[in-house]
């Protein structure tokens, strides 16, 4: 099959023939790829700074969003079938340990991540197991929603913490409305009543999130802070959701919490430093977010299927990725880029 490996860090992947896995275990799910979303993690894995972390032994395939069509089984699957259409959860778990028993398998022991740390869905087919496939709704096609698999159910699984927390009346920033947060704000308001307010450098995103049920839109344009603060009456948001993460979005994010607010933290690459008085002071708590469990996709599937969340996607063909990788690098894809084998 074909497949983009890349063979090492700081060099460009290479589109190359390997052999199509096969099943060898009873649980073991062979999916022909329909979609691959291009994430920005993959342009940070090319770059070499998930090398120490992920300790992947290159050559490998990339892609960690994945969905398409049921290939071959083992003889132990009962949950899909040989011809329907899936989308994987990101992570390949053990179903036996603490975490995977609490339905907390994010956080397995023992899981693999396909596109991190052993060969991903940049290829026309993709070995995983049952307990990572999800059969779609007959409403869904793969390329529609394969970066669902890590961008929106990491979207989903922040959005529904704060969505638990927050009541009607309650006021949460959406930072970013690009790939992650335009999925961020649909999610937002599909589960919560709150009043949100979506805060952007891009214009022509902030429209996007008007369309999509954001109360209010703010560009970064070195006022949002005052003007969040003014459209939350002098007290600031009960919660701030930051899909950026970087270029001074914590310190503007920070500076729009409200006392025992809580701060949402998905986008990375900058570094959050805050005196502890003033977390103390305030009762201010910050929240990591990492992609999210099977049954979150689970759930995201269901928004997906009703129509109350929609992937804005551009399609490449496989052999295409470079220009979808160069794209995403220099801001040319709107929503998220997809690889069609």
């Amino acid at each position: 099959m074909k497949a983009v490996q890349l063979p090492k860090y700081e060099s460009t992947p290479e589109l190359i023939e390997i052999a199509d896995p096969e099943v060898t275990s009873p649980l073991d799910v062979v999916v022909r790829i329909g979609g691959a979303g291009v994430c920005r993690t993959d342009l940070h894995i090319i770059e070499g700074q998930w090398a120490e972390k992920s300790g992947v032994t290159l050559p490998y395939t990339l892609g960690h969003e994945n969905a398409g069509w049921v290939e071959a089984v083992g003889s132990a699957v009962t949950n899909v079938a040989v011809g329907d259409a899936v989308i994987l959860h990101p992570l390949v778990t053990c179903g036996l340990c603490r975490a995977c028993r609490d339905g907390d398998d994010v956080h397995c022991t023992s899981s693999s991540f396909p596109g991190i740390d052993s060969d991903g869905g940049y290829a026309e087919y993709l070995k995983t197991t049952a307990r990572s496939a999800i059969r779609l709704d007959d409403a869904l096609q793969p390329a529609d929603v394969a970066a669902l698999a890590d961008a929106g159910l990491t979207a989903y699984h922040a959005v529904a913490k704060a969505a638990r927390k927050l009541r009607p009346g309650d006021r949460a920033v959406v930072i970013g409305a690009g790939g992650l947060g335009h999925i961020g704000v649909q999610v937002l308001r599909a589960l919560s009543s709150v009043e949100m307010i979506v805060v952007d450098r891009s214009a022509e995103a902030l429209a996007l999130a008007r369309e999509l049920g954001a109360d209010h839109t703010v560009l970064a344009d070195g006022t949002q802070v005052e003007q969040v603060i003014e459209l939350t009456g002098g007290d600031g948001a009960e919660a701030v959701i930051d899909f950026v993460g970087e270029g001074g979005a914590i310190e503007d994010g920070v500076a729009s919490l409200r006392r025992n607010g809580n701060y949402y933290v998905i986008g990375y690459g900058g570094t959050l430093a805050v005196p502890t008085i003033d977390i103390i002071s305030t009762e201010i708590n910050f929240i990591g977010n990492l992609v999210g469990s099977y049954n979150d996709l689970a759930e995201l599937m269901v928004l997906a299927a009703q129509g109350r969340v929609t992937l804005h996607t551009s399609a490449y063909p496989l052999a295409d990725f470079g220009q979808a990788l160069d794209d995403l690098d220099h801001g040319k894809v709107r929503g998220r880029a997809i690889l069609v084998p």
